[in-house]
């Protein structure tokens, strides 16, 4: 009866101590991303915003992904009111929930201790405590591929239809919060059913198809919407350079990631890419700590059942989390174009799923030698990368490397294997953990946020210092940006002359700035446009009304064109111009007094055109510190 009542309450504390992680000081990180915090707001102003994701209320222009994310974040603010704590606690729910799936996914095959530690290495993979506390589209993304893995398990034991249907209703939403990257684990679950499954051949196609049917109706339903609205009559679609939501699918968010071509984006930015990438300085502190052990738990448990019978559920369940792992962690190895090390998120339940399987197969073919070769190489690796972050709780690797080592050593000759195990998974999970707790404690803002402490490389960190545009030149984090812990990645802080902000993040406009955009606001559509989304979202947070954010995201989608933007200024819907910050387009200025982009972006330049036009138009004021134009004046001459 003791046994069964901690059984019973073990998940519980799980998904309790799972919360708090990732509840705790949430608000610290304020709007996070303010990219997608401003969408946040504009959905909750306007339903209209809510459907399309438009970056603000009046629906100048979209985010450049698909909207489902956001969705989310939205009802909350509608619910409790815009502040951080509306915004990301959504967020670190849908982790709860990611956690409590993987353990329920291997518990259905193997015993509780299994799925708690699954859920253990979920809960406290250090960028999944990033991502989880942070508003990217990647928390629902995770959930969503989490709940599909779950469902094709459920759907393989007894060749269930209805299971079926669902992982691909779940993997289809799951393309409506972050596209194309939903269907990476596509291949690897339709291969594992197809050949796995306990009923007759052509029942196993028929089902795949229905699946496949569903999945395109849960993710096509938005872009049959979104073409079948007239243009004039929704947002432009940002991130795409033609106003399509397929070029926006394909290319930038597409293709454009694969081979690093340019749709408009940033260009090739394939930092590390290569066959260890995921082990590298910019994403092996994120993601890697048990990625070997993972591997090595696959081949060992395919090697172990390889006679069992062609629908065995275990190696089932061990290919449908291992393909995941497998497909995706090469995806984002090799991928030559824009990569961050938080995408690695995705690869979180996998590693965990197959950690808590594989050590549940060893222990009970009591495979001794093994797992200690797992804790001591799991130990070494953790060694290692804590060694990176040399001046952060220097004692930590020496200790896990020496538990680990022992414990390992204990499990080949000692008796007292389940009180070694125990400490096993301590030692294994000792470096995590302390990067988890690390994370949870820091404030994080930007686009492009970092889990633990600075590794002394990687994008975002100390020894990076920029990054390179195409054409050679060099975006350099502004003065004040939080390069030192690598939190906000680049354009933190840093109000330089002219404007606020940058690519990557919005700072916080000065409180005069502020009254003056609130002043008279209700009598225009815009109280201001800006170029760049992230200088936008700033603007917009600060004053609460829609601020156009000026060639979307980069600067350099062709919204407005420049012929429109007059339109818009004669019909006095936008009140002020704000220089400075990113220029957009090709060699674009942002108004002649923020930083330039340089090179050719691939891009469109009409941003650049439009700021070039206002500051020969109009007269700039500075205003705390940041150059404004008042378009509701008469041009001077």
């Amino acid at each position: 009866m003791v046994i069964e009542a901690k059984s019973r309450w073990a998940p519980a504390a799980l998904l309790l101590g799972t919360g708090v992680l990732y509840l705790w000081g949430l608000g610290a990180s304020g709007w996070a991303n303010s990219f997608y915090s401003a969408a946040v707001q504009a959905g909750s102003q306007s339903w209209k915003a809510f459907f399309f994701g438009a970056s603000d209320a009046a629906g100048a222009i979209t985010v450049d992904k698909t909207p489902a994310s956001l969705w989310p974040m939205v009802l909350s603010v509608r619910l409790f009111g815009l502040n951080s704590w509306a915004v990301l606690v959504p967020q670190a729910l849908m982790g709860v929930g990611a956690v409590a799936m993987v353990y329920a996914a291997v518990r259905r095959l193997f015993s509780a201790w299994a799925g708690l530690l699954a859920g253990a290495v979920m809960a406290l993979t250090p960028v999944a405590v990033l991502m989880f506390r942070f508003n990217n589209p990647d928390a629902l993304l995770v959930l969503l591929l989490t709940v599909a893995a779950y469902c094709v398990i459920r759907a393989q034991e007894r060749g269930a239809t209805r299971w079926l249907v669902l992982a691909g209703t779940a993997i289809g939403f799951a393309f409506l919060a972050k596209m194309l990257q939903a269907f990476l684990v596509l291949p690897g679950f339709a291969l594992v059913y197809l050949v796995t499954a306990p009923v007759a051949l052509w029942r196993r196609v028929w089902q795949l198809l229905l699946a496949g049917a569903a999945m395109l109706v849960s993710a096509g339903w938005w872009l049959l919407a979104v073409a079948l609205v007239p243009a004039s009559e929704r947002p432009y679609i940002g991130g795409s350079q033609t106003n399509s939501v397929l070029e926006l699918a394909l290319g930038y968010n597409g293709i454009g990631r694969i081979n690093g071509g340019d749709y408009g984006g940033l260009g090739n930015l394939n930092q590390q890419a290569g066959w260890l990438r995921l082990f590298d300085t910019e994403a092996g502190g994120q993601i890697s700590w048990l990625l070997p052990a993972a591997l090595a738990a696959l081949v060992a448990v395919t090697w172990f059942t390889r006679r069992a019978p062609r629908v065995d559920p275990v190696r089932a369940a061990l290919w449908v989390w291992g393909s995941w792992l497998v497909v995706t962690g090469l995806i984002f190895s090799l991928m030559q174009g824009i990569f961050h090390a938080y995408y690695t998120v995705a690869l979180a339940p996998a590693i965990a799923a197959l950690v808590g399987m594989g050590v549940a197969v060893l222990w009970e073919r009591r495979a001794y030698r093994l797992l200690a070769l797992l804790t001591a190489g799991t130990a070494g690796w953790s060694y290692l990368l804590l060694a990176r972050s040399s001046e952060w709780n220097p004692w930590l690797g020496v200790a896990v490397l020496v538990a680990g080592v022992g414990a390992a050593l204990a499990l080949v000759f000692s008796r007292r294997v389940v009180a070694v195990a125990a400490i096993a998974v301590v030692a294994c999970l000792a470096g995590p953990a302390a990067y988890a707790v690390d994370t949870a404690a820091s404030p994080h803002t930007g686009a492009i946020p970092t889990a633990g402490p600075a590794t002394g490389g990687g994008f975002g960190r100390p020894s990076g210092g920029g990054f390179q545009r195409p054409g050679g030149q060099a975006f350099r984090r502004p003065q004040g940006s939080d390069g030192g812990r690598g939190r906000g990645g680049m354009g933190t802080g840093g109000m330089g002359r002219g404007g606020m902000g940058g690519l990557l993040n919005a700072g916080t406009p000065d409180a005069e700035l502020t009254a003056l955009l609130k002043s008279g606001a209700s009598a225009y559509t815009w109280v201001a446009a800006a170029v760049g989304s992230n200088n936008a979202a700033g603007y917009q947070l600060a004053a609460g009304r829609p601020v156009m954010a000026v060639g979307g995201f980069n600067g350099t989608d062709p919204a407005p064109t420049l012929e429109r933007f007059k339109q818009y200024v004669a019909e006095k819907k936008i009140h002020y111009f704000i220089g400075g910050g990113m220029g957009g387009g090709r060699g674009g200025t942002g108004g002649g007094t923020g930083t330039t982009t340089g090179g050719d972006t691939g891009g469109s330049d009409e941003a650049a055109q439009i700021a070039a036009w206002v500051q020969d138009t109009f007269t700039g004021t500075t205003v705390g510190g940041t150059t404004v134009y008042d378009l509701d004046t008469a041009a001077q001459s």
